[in-house]
């Protein structure tokens, strides 16, 4: 069993100043942490994997291909691989935990 500590994981990824923390890979299935400050600028381009986000706190929308929505803490967000995404607006810090199957990257040529 590998099990992980929201608030470990919360300084784990404070400690290496980047705002992704992959916490978890294996071949069907990764998982991170993704933080993003109030104000702050979403960068990432859209992923070769299917994607779930589940908002552990904070305010903002994403942008999902042509739909915007509203996010907060118990927010879930699924989005197709290949599908252009970005959180904005960011209004309260966001944190975020983030699933991939498979595992990110795994399609990538």
């Amino acid at each position: 069993m590998q099990a992980f500590e929201l608030a470990e994981l919360i300084t784990q990824r404070e400690w290496t100043s980047k705002a992704y923390l992959e916490f978890l890979k294996v071949p069907d299935l990764s998982m991170g942490l993704y933080v993003l400050p109030a104000g702050g600028i979403d960068q990432q381009l859209p992923h070769t994997e299917d994607e779930v986000y589940y908002v552990v706190s904070g305010r903002a929308k994403i942008k999902v291909a042509d739909e915007n929505r509203k996010v907060q803490a118990g927010t879930v967000v699924y989005v197709a691989k290949n599908v252009d995404h970005r959180f904005h607006s960011i209004e309260q810090g966001l944190t975020v935990l983030v699933f991939f199957a498979p595992a990110e990257d795994s399609n990538r040529p």
